[in-house]
This record gives C-alpha cells, structure tokens and sequence, in this order.
C-alpha cells in the first residue's frame, strides 16, 4: 500500500475539492481513502508514505493528443526544408520523418516521450502514430514501452493513402489487430482506436476499409481541417464539407475523437453536438505551423466534449493550458476569454474523454479511481485553495514542477528520479538511434 501525504490536496471531486493538509492511499491500482494526513496515516501504519513536504497533491494530468513519432525532430535541420505552407510542413518535415522510422526508432521515441511525461505528471496519453518506413508491430511496440514504464496510453496508427494502397491497407490491419490485442488486455493501461490521418489523404475505398475491419465498441481518432488545405480538397474533391464526409462514412460518434477543428462552420458544429463526438485542443501545434485558430471556445459553449493536447509540441500539460489561455484571449481580443473554458477542457474533459475507454475513474482523487496521483513541489506566497487553484497552476506552474508520478498505483517517479527505467542508459539509446534516423534522412 502507498499513502501520499502532507500536502494541499486538490481532488478534482466536488464533495471535497480540497483538503489543507491531506493524503491519499492507494492499494494496488486504485484510491481506497482520501482525507487528513493525520488520520490516513494512523488508519494505514504500514503504508510506504511519500512526503509531499507542503507542496501540491492532484491527479495526474491526461494528453488527449499526442505524437510519440515526433520525438526524434528536436534539433533537426532537414536539407532542403523550406516550407511554404502547412502542406509543406507534412511532406517536408513530418512525412520525411515517418517514413524512415525504423520499428527500434518507433520503440525508442516511445522511451524518450513516456520519460517526459512522466516528468511532467502526464499518466495517461492518446497518441496518434505514424511510421510508415515499418507499420506492422509499431503499435505492438509502442505498447511493450507503455506497460514497461506504467504510461496509459490509447494507440492508433495514422490511416493514410500518401504511400499507396498497399500501406493503407497495412496501416488499418496494424490497427485492427492492436484494438482485438488491447480489448482483450486486463492491464487497465491500453486501449486502442482506429487511426486516420486527415480525409484529404485517405480515399473513399481506404474509408471503406477501415470501417470494415473496425472491431466493435471502439472508435476513430482522426485529424479534421487542421488546414484550410484539408476544407478545400474536401469541398473540391466531395462537394461536401469535412464534417459531412465523416458522417456519411459513420465515422462520428461518442468514441470518435477529432483532432483541431479549425475550419469548421455551424452546421458542422451541430453535427459533433448530436453525434457526442470528442474534439481535441491543440493550441502550441496550430499556432506553430501557423494553421489559425479553432472556434474551441464555442464548441466549449455548445456542450461539445473537447478536450487539450499537445500533438507532440510538448509533453506538459500546463504549457499547453498557458498557450491556450493566451490564445484564445488573443484571437477573440476578449480579456475574459479562456478563463474558465480551458481548464475545463484540461481537469473535466481531458478525464471524460479518458473514461470513454478505460474503465477506472480518471482524473480525480476518490476513493474507487485509479491510482494517479502527482505531487509538486509549489508552495506560493500567496493564499491557495480549490477556487483559486487553476490561477496559480496557469501563472505558477509548469510540468517540471512535479515531483513525484505515481500511474496506476505504481511510483513511476519520485523526488525528481525515474523509477521504471534507467533514463541514462535509454537517453544513450534514443540518440544512437536518432543519428542513424538523422543519418538516412540527409544522407
């Protein structure tokens, strides 16, 4: 048994939001207690405790969109790249990279992000993958990592026509078999989706066939009009709308997650509304590739499930709420936008998004909920409590604050130190093995 204790506890549970000095124990995978640290500690003498010294107790943080296959682009200089437009940035960076990943490059861009998410108090990911220079076992390996390093994580594989038919076909047989593979995993750390890149690369034929080899009781994750490029092919090439298209396919649906929804209208809106489908944030990434901003605060406003990712930018959850808060302010020129909507999206959706495929209660520190819990080391100078707590992570915190990730029961990291993996010996790994992928590319 684990008891997490001395520290202001921020539960994310509105029967008791808050608890001054408060612990949580854990037993196994799951919260059994939730209360003073004082009685906790004489209710479980036996527990091993972690002193959170004064600083902050809260669940884990969840990623609703990421991409371990980007892990290796830090740093990279690829001759020739002079992108002109987002179109450009796929092909010249993005698909340059995936299409030389090797499995070994696959399984260590998993090592390198799972470590950084677990640095930042990250448990729980989505991840949207693609490695088109080796599909098959890619999702298999990125798995063997996850379960290895105690990270949750929701897999698929990028669907896309880009190479051809036959890796087409190779990418929805990669999924299909990891979502059979994961359904029947009693580990409560996978789960599986069917992947898709964006509508503009993936013909009506490769629509059809991932829907026919889609097992039952999971969904799609999917990139939506992240670029006008995309509502242009769309409109051009189906005289319809992105949105349209995905509903005409049965695509949309309570399992579904959609990634961006930049250039959506009205009506598409209504369409995700009615069909319970997920949306997904990502406010780093859109601004980086200069792709503009998504109507997120209306979809909020509409009662659409969105939640916040980082789409591989970065692996701390905090950084993508500051950008996002700016963001939207910004680009609405409303000094009271995004005050309320954002953390929303990243404490409530991010978890409800997470429930819809794995069992356990995320996101919140109750009895009954799975056993991820972060400890920070932040102790402001001023007054914290659970009205004000988003303020203070938003303009006081930042991923590198945790200090101690404890994922599924399990300590992953503890006083700043790596528990599941000797990171030193991994880092020496993933750089042999990004100087070989930095090799192939420039040659």
């Amino acid at each position: 048994m684990l008891l997490i204790g001395n520290g202001k506890t921020i539960t994310r549970d509105d029967s008791l939001p808050f608890i001054e000095n408060g612990a949580v124990a854990i037993d196994g995978t799951k919260i059994v207690s939730v209360g003073e640290t004082g009685t906790l500690k004489e209710r479980y003498k036996d527990a091993e405790f972690i002193d959170a010294k004064g600083g902050l107790i809260m669940p884990a943080f969840i990623n609703a969109h990421e991409h371990i296959y980007s892990a290796m682009a830090r740093g990279l200089s690829i001759k020739g790249y002079n992108p002109q437009g987002f179109l450009d940035i796929l092909d010249g960076q993005w698909w340059t990279i995936d299409r030389k990943l090797t499995l070994a490059q696959t399984r260590y861009s998993a090592v390198d992000t799972m470590i950084s998410c677990i640095r930042n108090g990250v448990t729980t990911i989505f991840d949207h993958h693609a490695s088109f220079g080796h599909i098959r076992d890619s999702l298999f390996t990125i798995a063997d990592v996850a379960k290895e390093l105690g990270v949750r994580s929701c897999l698929c594989y990028e669907i896309s026509d880009r190479d051809g038919m036959d890796k087409a076909r190779e990418a929805v047989m990669e999924n299909a078999d990891f979502i059979r593979y994961a359904l029947k995993d009693d580990s409560g750390l996978l789960a599986g989706m069917m992947g898709m890149h964006a509508q503009f690369t993936i013909s009506d034929e490769t629509m059809e066939l991932a829907a026919a080899n889609k097992p039952e009781g999971v969904g799609y994750h999917i990139h939506v009009a992240e670029g006008i490029e995309d509502l242009h092919d769309c409109l051009k090439r189906c005289g319809k709308r992105i949105v349209d298209r995905l509903m005409d396919f049965n695509i949309l649906g309570e399992k579904t997650l959609l990634g961006h929804c930049i250039y959506i209208n009205s009506h598409e809106m209504d369409l995700i509304r009615d069909t319970d489908t997920m949306v997904v944030h990502n406010p780093e990434s859109n601004m980086g590739n200069a792709c503009g901003c998504p109507p997120t605060m209306e979809l909020v406003h509409r009662g659409i499930l969105t939640g916040l990712g980082t789409d591989g930018y970065t692996h701390d959850m905090t950084e993508s709420y500051k950008v996002a808060n700016v963001l939207h302010k910004h680009h609405l020129c409303d000094a009271n936008a995004a005050w309320s909507e954002v953390p929303q999206m990243l404490f409530q959706n991010n978890a409800a998004i997470a429930n819809r495929y794995f069992k356990t209660p995320l996101g919140v520190l109750r009895e009954g909920a799975a056993g991820d819990v972060i400890v920070a080391d932040y102790n402001p100078p001023t007054h914290l409590d659970a009205d004000n707590i988003n303020g203070h992570i938003l303009f006081g915190m930042t991923g590198r604050d945790v200090v101690t990730t404890v994922g599924n029961g399990k300590v992953l990291m503890k006083d700043r130190e790596v528990q599941v993996i000797d990171v030193e010996e991994a880092m020496a790994k993933c750089r042999e093995e990004s100087g070989k992928l930095w090799k192939e590319i420039n040659g």
